[in-house]
């Protein structure tokens, strides 16, 4: 079995920590005394105290269409590394010919990019709404690993993270890349957290996306996990020197799939991010104004 954490809400309660599983229903730990996603990630060895937990006790089981899947976010700060893959070094130069040795010495550099993404409180989940600028004209979504770490630095977990990007914005001036990255719905992380997995293995996934613009896929892309160039312990090293998280973070690892100059998400546009056993994001797009 699985062990993906995950955040969600019944109709008239309030929220629960749970399992979720393939089937989309949810094994509520609630009445097994876990009320935060947070006190279950800072543990070392989480997997082996899940198992226990939900081989002594007997949760309830949850099916679809009696709660909604919350993001598995709590008080975490997101964060987000840029230019891992050789397809985004190419994009990012194309877009911005003034800053194109920017981008390529980067992705040599030993010191990889590292850029603040949201709050905890502007992330939004599987199945809620990302937004696109209205002051942009080219905007796309960035498919990506996302690496949950504890307080103390050590992976606990992985998710999917959509990092929606306003692309014409960051390609005016690199100094531009905060308005381009952090705005309202500009994040999205779901569906839930999985445990237990080491870097070797989710190495060997792929990350696929698909976007559909009424019943037409206007978009398709994967990209082998394995073709990142920087590996996860060095990413989590640089993010965590000279500052600390007190609740953990969660780390967004870079996207290798790019679609075409000529393609821009519109509002409507539903995205669908699936990562191996970590499931699918789904997410539709609605327009951020000013």
């Amino acid at each position: 079995m699985l062990l993906r954490l995950c955040r969600f809400k019944l109709g008239t309660g309030g929220v629960h920590v749970g399992l979720l599983h393939d089937d989309g229903s949810v094994l509520d730990l609630s009445n097994c005394g876990v009320t935060s996603l947070t006190s279950v990630l800072e543990m070392d060895e989480a997997e082996p105290w899940l198992r226990a937990l939900i081989g002594g006790a007997k949760p309830e089981q949850r099916q679809p269409g009696f709660f909604r899947l919350l993001c598995p976010v709590e008080r975490q700060e997101v964060w987000a590394a840029g230019v891992t893959y050789q397809l985004s070094r190419v994009a990012r130069m194309e877009e911005s010919p003034a800053s194109a040795s920017c981008y390529d010495r980067v992705y040599k550099a030993d010191r990889p990019e590292l850029f603040f993404k949201s709050v905890a409180e502007k992330v939004v989940g599987h199945q809620g709404s990302i937004g696109i600028r209205a002051d942009s004209r080219w905007s796309v979504p960035e498919p990506e690993l996302a690496i949950v770490c504890h307080s103390r630095g050590r992976i606990v977990g992985y998710t999917i993270g959509n990092d929606v990007s306003a692309r014409d914005i960051e390609g005016q001036n690199p100094l531009y890349l905060p308005q381009a990255k952090i705005y309202d719905k500009s994040c999205a992380i779901g569906p839930g957290i999985l445990v237990g997995a080491d870097e070797a293995t989710v190495r060997t996934w792929r990350v696929e996306m698909t976007v559909r613009r009424g019943e037409s896929v206007v978009f398709s892309g994967s990209v082998e996990i394995g073709r990142m160039q920087r590996r996860f312990d060095d990413l989590i090293k640089h993010l965590f020197r000279c500052q600390k998280f007190p609740n953990g973070v969660v780390l967004l690892t870079g996207t290798g799939i790019v679609p075409p100059p000529e393609f821009t998400l519109q509002p409507g546009d539903t995205v669908r991010i699936g990562i191996g056993p970590l499931g699918l994001l789904e997410n539709t797009v609605e327009r951020i104004e000013q």
